[in-house]
């Protein structure tokens, strides 16, 4: 089965439905353990989800450093420096960057060569702090918008409110 929901074909009808799903699968997580597993299980509704995505996963903030958690998609980056490539300018700018065409961005680091768009949002432990990166990478230029902006940062908000060690 490809979606664990019901998809209408109204962009926005299907993304509270996709929403709605995520809230299921994400439960209070109270171990880094668990949370790994919640992840492992959230990057593959999330590429069954999405269409013209390449990559989609989760870097985790250690220190100065993103590590590489769960994801689907081709082999990553382990770690990223805080401030480098997107997710790291995520990180260091403490918000969601949409970019449309990653040859355009200063810092962006060529995990995948095919990659042509792409767009981060941090997530948040219990205490407001950034424990990591939502990251979503397309073989297309232009290929996120708004919706998705809105979307990832919904799910963003999700995942920080399921942290509870």
């Amino acid at each position: 089965m490809k979606y664990y929901f019901d998809i209408c074909g109204d962009r926005d009808k299907d993304d509270q439905a996709f929403l709605e799903t995520v809230k299921s699968l994400m439960h209070d997580s109270n171990s880094l353990k668990s949370f790994y597993g919640i992840l492992a299980n959230l990057a593959v509704l999330i590429d069954s989800y999405l269409e013209d995505v390449s990559w989609c996963g989760f870097y985790l903030l250690d220190e100065d450093n993103l590590c590489l958690g769960p994801f689907q998609g081709n082999i990553a980056c382990e770690s990223i420096k805080v401030g480098n490539g997107v997710c790291g300018t995520a990180v260091k700018e403490n918000r969601t960057m949409l970019i449309e065409d990653v040859n355009k961005f200063p810092t962006h680091i060529a995990c995948d060569t095919s990659s042509r768009s792409e767009i981060v949002s941090p997530f948040y432990d219990n205490k407001g702090n950034i424990f990591g990166v939502i990251d979503w990478d397309s073989p297309s230029y232009y290929r996120f918008t708004q919706k998705d902006v809105i979307l990832i940062e919904r799910i963003s908000q999700i995942i920080s409110l399921s942290i509870k060690f």
